[in-house]
């Protein structure tokens, strides 16, 4: 469904196919594997690819490998999506917004079928003969030679594609009516396509084959690059999906899950991990993302036992850790929570509505905007939220980074390698991040600190055209060329050049989806209130970990030993409230009253007691024998001591 692009020309080479053959548009998702964004937008993507199957094609390239193509569509940050119709790029946008990628997929399928269309010549003619009768047919061959030759590396005379929209299109406003259209690319056409290459090459003979010790520099690498384009093909086809035992692995059931738990990152698997060690068997609803963890493309260098690990290895290993224990997980993002009656009642964004005895509320928090003038415009432009970067992208740029905690200061740090300057802005005159990452940006030679200063507006100018890099028509996009920034203290506005801003000034926890149900703390909105020294939230049932309860500390390690918390305060709930596994004493309630439905059998033919008897008979016998045998031995004895009794008398 989502091929993963493993070279530049086989990217090229799907575009010239899809141009050539199917007409069908390409949206390539640019991503990496350390973006959590781009792995919260995954499922949505595959889910894209099925309803869109044969109207359009999915592909994702990993911006960490194939830095060619990062650079030809100059993708900026991730995840970044392109859409192209006819190897032409049509839209293009960052971010993970999932209403824009698929407004933009079907307005890339709209386009593709309103060019999959052809002219013809006689078409033509017969549409003037009827509205325009003292029109020539010279003079409509001549129309439709200016419509091919409106096609770049047409090679033909035809009239297809949008040129040929756009002149139906003026007739119709002309003649009030379109001429009537031919499609160019039909499924038959292309499957016949297919079926005709695949007897080429089954029919080809080895004659026909290139002698490899007589062939030039030319032919040898063409054939080499032929035989690499077959084995990507045959590892396309044989890809699995490395996270799909983490996507769909719960079956519904006529029961209610005993734990329920919404959240991937730390706080989340932890309390998987826990509840599936008590056989408990939670069900983890959660994208695939991992939490802020997932997006800590450096060292995790504080999470004790962890050593030299990233972010998205360590969340890997506690899935997988929890998995193994027996945790089941639902690809999904958690809406809504109905805890006005027992079971508490779990709604999904995909339909699903899930009961459960538990719930652990370990849903993370969600980055937070600046909100000022520019800053929506140019994301992906070099607007960026604080999530892991290639730093080649800005080798020699002026860069700046918006925040003073743990993140920004991560961020700065990172950038600073490659990055020809980096000013890391902030409100206040000092950081709240870590001592030892703020030690580091405040010496480090590349980075400058501005403190005490907000940045007002993000200014842009519209992005050069890419040499070789065909676009429509499509507004051009805006990218950063500098920031306003404000000095609080003295009110002062200075314009500082930059070609990224990067955005980290925290989060926000995402429980929305809580609302009117728990309470939440106050001074603090958005966080869950929970009883003191306990994940209990103010609703019986329901336990809230991580991000979501913590507004002090916010660490990753902190919001693991909550998760562990909150599955062990769930797990005495139950205990408390008597509720086990419904399914199985349901299963052993049915078994016993099948087995005391049975009719009675006496004086029936019964093998089993038959071979029971015989058993209770050959205990008997051999009991008798035994007997039998101790009475002769003692006779045996007693007659032996009376003639030796016999004996001594004699003998005095």
């Amino acid at each position: 469904i989502v091929r993963n692009i493993k070279s530049t020309h086989e990217f090229d080479a799907l575009l010239k196919k899809h141009s050539t053959e199917t007409g069908f548009p390409v949206v390539a998702d640019f991503y990496s594997d350390g973006c959590g964004p781009c792995r919260m937008i995954a499922p949505i993507f595959r889910q894209l690819a099925e309803q869109n199957k044969g109207k359009a094609v999915y592909v994702k390239v990993d911006m960490n490998r194939q830095h060619e193509l990062a650079q030809r569509y100059q993708v900026r940050s991730m995840p970044t999506f392109v859409f192209l119709v006819g190897g032409k790029v049509v839209n293009q946008f960052s971010g993970a917004g999932e209403g824009q990628l698929r407004q933009f997929s079907h307005s890339a399928i709209a386009q593709a079928e309103e060019e999959n269309v052809v002219l013809t010549e006689e078409s033509l003619i017969a549409y003037y003969k009827e509205k325009d009768p003292e029109k020539d047919e010279y003079s409509v061959r001549e129309i439709i030679q200016k419509c091919a030759g409106l096609i770049k590396n047409n090679k033909t005379d035809k009239c297809y594609g949008r040129p040929a929209f756009n002149l139906g299109r003026k007739l119709r406003k002309k003649y009030k009516v379109m001429p009537d259209f031919d499609k160019r690319f039909t499924p038959e056409n292309a499957d016949a396509n297919t079926e005709e290459q695949k007897e080429k090459s089954r029919s080809k003979s080895k004659s026909d084959e290139p002698n490899l010790h007589l062939a030039t520099m030319e032919q040898l690498e063409e054939e080499l690059q032929k035989r690499l384009d077959e084995i990507l093909e045959a590892e396309n086809e044989a890809a699995v999906d490395d996270d799909a035992e983490f996507q769909h692995s719960w079956t519904p059931s006529d029961f209610p899950e005993r734990v329920v738990i919404v959240g991937g990152g730390p706080a989340g698997l932890s309390a998987a991990i826990y509840a599936a060690r008590a056989g408990l068997v939670p069900l983890v609803i959660a994208p695939p993302i991992g939490g802020q963890l997932q997006g800590k493309g450096v060292d995790v260098e504080n999470f004790p036992g962890i050593h030299m690990d990233t972010g998205p290895g360590i969340v890997a290993k506690m899935r997988e850790q929890a998995f193994e224990f027996g945790a089941l997980f639902e690809a999904d993002m958690v809406v809504k929570v109905d805890a006005s009656s027992k079971p508490i009642k779990v709604f999904t964004e995909g339909g699903t509505k899930v009961e459960t005895h538990t719930v652990i509320v370990a849903s993370g928090a969600d980055s937070k905007w600046l909100g000022i003038p520019g800053e929506y415009d140019m994301r992906g432009g070099g607007v960026i939220l604080a999530l892991p970067v290639m730093e080649r992208l800005f080798f020699g740029k002026d860069v700046i980074v918006v925040g003073g905690g743990d993140t920004a200061m991560e961020d700065a740090l990172v950038l600073a390698r490659t990055s020809q300057s980096v000013s890391v802005v902030h409100r206040r005159d000092s950081f709240r991040a870590s001592s030892i990452l703020a030690q580091r940006v405040i010496t480090h030679k590349k980075i400058t600190v501005l403190w005490n200063t907000t940045v007002n507006e993000i200014l842009g100018e519209d992005a050069p055209l890419v040499e070789g890099i065909e676009t429509s028509d499509a507004p051009p996009r805006k990218i950063v060329t500098g920031a306003v920034l404000n000095d609080i203290v003295t009110g002062k506005e200075t314009i500082l050049p930059v070609q990224a801003v990067f955005v980290a000034i925290g989060h926000m926890p995402h429980t929305s989806f809580l609302e009117g149900v728990v309470d939440f703390q106050e001074g603090h909105a958005g966080y869950v209130k929970t009883k003191a020294e306990s994940t209990w939230t103010s609703v019986e049932g329901i336990f809230a970990s991580g991000d979501v309860s913590d507004p002090i500390y916010r660490q990753a390690v902190t919001s693991a030993g909550s998760g562990a918390a909150a599955a062990l305060d769930a797990e005495r709930y139950l205990s408390e409230y008597g509720l086990g596994n419904e399914a199985a004493e349901f299963e052993a309630e049915l078994l016993r009253e099948m087995m005391e439905d049975l009719p009675s059998r006496e004086g029936e033919y019964n093998a089993y007691e038959e071979e029971s008897n015989r058993g209770k008979g050959m205990k008997e016998s051999m009991a008798a024998d035994k007997e039998q045998t101790n009475d002769t031995a003692e006779e045996r004895r007693m007659e032996s001591n009376k003639a030796g009794t016999d004996e001594d008398h004699i003998e005095l």
